[in-house]
């Protein structure tokens, strides 16, 4: 059995610091699992187990939706399945990243395991180096045949997984839709035309910048005329978006400016050249000159004037009074509805060209979902509960929801396949919200869909299926970039590093470009602009992120 070795001296630390509390104001120091290999029975942990076992766990839930996880059916149906009770620590969605901070500094009040962490790798390795966490793989191997199977049949997840030292810290999240060029997740903030005020203006779909900004402008002059024809109360207004929000951000459209790298890595701004170069996109000659067009839009008055602070909720409310003529989203239906717009193909600039995603060539996927704590008493059991997530009939139910409800809608009903066997097939959305239905059934966590269990567990949704179509048909054939940067998990140092060089350098770009598509800019700006991304060393950026593509494509060619 594989021992492992942590930093003693700071849990050394934090058992004086807890003795000093117990002092101050009661209570026990809990003791921590050291990380070593817990073995079990594995008959003992065959569901539903012989006596109730009782298990603590952090989940957060989203605003306005079941705040118990117990009272949801999928948890209910759980508990009978397992005989296992989980006594849940649940906090609403939008205050968990401060919660679960926390929560993770206090032993005392920590539970076994996070069951939807949403952790960074920086905070995998943080806690990994702390001995909050223990490592995963040992128990992947010898408890959790589902997730095993995953790892066995896609070895690229557990490379995914695995740290430098050869450590799983975390239990991942995996949705394959799609694949490649065609993967779901390859294009996130997808542009949507109103096809409706096209149809009654007489204007065809554009195809190149000049164009679309000739419709903007037809959008704008003729608003009076678009409200009386649809009853819409409000301003009309051309193109909305919210600019530096990841999938309302409207960079789509600069994709065919220069050298059409574009900018769809919105967090940190790189993208892999055919040569396996890693380029930052906010510095090429072609986002400046994207900016600058955005910037001429803007002068128009043909972007939302509140595309700069406006927050989701108010995004949203103007889109279902039908106000836009264009805007962005993962999935218009969110936004307004998908009988009156459709997908907006690539702009051509001086080229035409969508650069995919990065990380999305292997779909769907989260390192940090799940973890287990080292106040866990009975690891081994927390993880044969766990690999139930990674049932193939149920990942698509904590994904997406499930049947058999007590309220207005499920997301399935309960089916079969064509040999007979249970199957859960997607009910028609109609005029429901995809995201608000999920919501208030799904719970999330730790979970894999795989393609292949399209037709057999599940059916696709219907949302994802239009999507792919759309994909697939319309922008996938303007894919022509080869590389995507993949999921790498980089050792603590660099992970680090690079956050730290990422919040200076993500902050000035994104600063100045929404301040040059309100007000322009000039050379010398960008000169300048230029100049401080150098002060925030760049260059030393860019040298981390390379060092870990050139070693990924080195294993994967040895």
């Amino acid at each position: 059995m594989k021992k492992m070795i942590f930093k003693r001296v700071i849990a050394c630390i934090m058992a004086v610091g807890m003795v000093l509390s117990m002092g101050a104001c009661g209570g026990s120091q809990p003791e921590l699992n050291e990380g070593e290999l817990q073995e079990v029975d594995a008959e003992s942990l065959q569901f539903p187990l012989a006596e109730t076992a009782t298990i603590r766990g952090m989940i957060s839930y989203p605003p306005n939706t079941e705040s118990n996880p117990n009272n949801r059916t999928i948890f209910k149906r759980l508990e009978e399945e397992t005989n296992v009770h989980v006594e849940w620590d649940a906090i609403q969605g939008d205050q968990w990243g401060d919660k679960i901070s926390l929560a993770m500094a206090n032993p005392k009040t920590l539970s076994d395991f996070i069951f939807t962490a949403g952790f960074s790798d920086m905070d995998l390795l943080k806690y990994a180096d702390q001995g909050i966490i223990i490592p995963l793989e040992e128990y992947i191997d010898a408890y959790m045949p589902n997730l095993k199977a995953v790892f066995d049949k896609f070895p690229e997840y557990r490379i995914m997984s695995t740290d430098v030292n050869g450590h799983i810290w975390a239990f991942p999240w995996i949705e394959q839709l799609g694949s490649e060029k065609t993967a779901i997740q390859t294009i996130g903030n997808m542009p949507f035309i109103n096809k409706k005020w096209l149809d009654f203006l007489g204007l065809e779909m554009p195809g190149t910048v000049d164009e679309f900004e000739q419709v903007l402008i037809a959008f704008r002059d003729h608003a009076s005329e678009i409200q009386a024809e649809f009853g819409i109360e409000g301003s009309i207004i051309p193109m909305s978006c919210i600019v530096n929000d990841g999938d309302q951000d409207p960079a789509v459209l600069i994709n065919g400016f220069g050298e059409g790298i574009g900018d769809m890595d919105k967090w940190r701004h790189i993208a892999v050249t055919d040569d396996r170069k890693v380029v930052y996109t906010a510095v090429q000659p072609g986002y400046k000159d994207g900016i600058a067009w955005l910037h001429k839009l803007y002068e128009e008055n043909l972007i939302d004037p509140e595309a700069f602070t406006q927050e989701w909720s108010t995004y949203v409310s103007k889109g279902k009074s039908h106000r836009y003529g264009v805007c962005f989203s993962w999935d218009v239906a969110n936004i307004d509805n998908i009988q009156d717009f459709v997908p907006l193909p690539m702009l051509e600039a001086d080229v035409k060209n969508l650069t995919p995603q990065n990380g999305s060539f292997t779909s769907g996927y989260d390192r940090g979902r799940c973890v287990i704590t080292a106040v866990a008493k009975e690891p081994a059991l927390i993880c044969a509960w766990i690999d139930k997530m990674y049932d193939p009939f149920q990942s698509p139910q904590n994904n997406w929801g499930t049947y058999g409800e007590d309220d207005d809608f499920d997301i399935f009903v309960l089916g079969e396949n064509d040999k007979g066997e249970k199957m859960l097939k997607h009910a028609p959305l109609g005029d429901a919200s995809p995201v608000e239905v999920r919501e208030a059934e799904a719970v999330g966590g730790p979970l894999a869909i795989l393609d292949e269990y399209y037709g057999v567990y599940v059916t696709c949704p219907d949302d994802a299926q239009y999507r792919l179509d759309w994909i697939k048909d319309i922008y996938t054939p303007d894919m022509h970039t080869k590389y995507v940067y993949p999921n790498v998990f980089m050792a603590r140092e660099d992970t680090e590093q690079l956050s730290n060089l990422m919040a200076d350098l993500s902050k000035c770009t994104n600063a100045h470009k929404s301040d040059w598509i309100m007000n322009g800019f000039t050379d010398a700006d960008w000169d300048a602009y230029l100049s401080e991304l150098q002060a925030y060393k760049l260059d030393e950026y860019l040298a981390i992120y390379q060092k870990y593509l050139d070693a990924f494509y080195a294993q994967e060619q040895g």
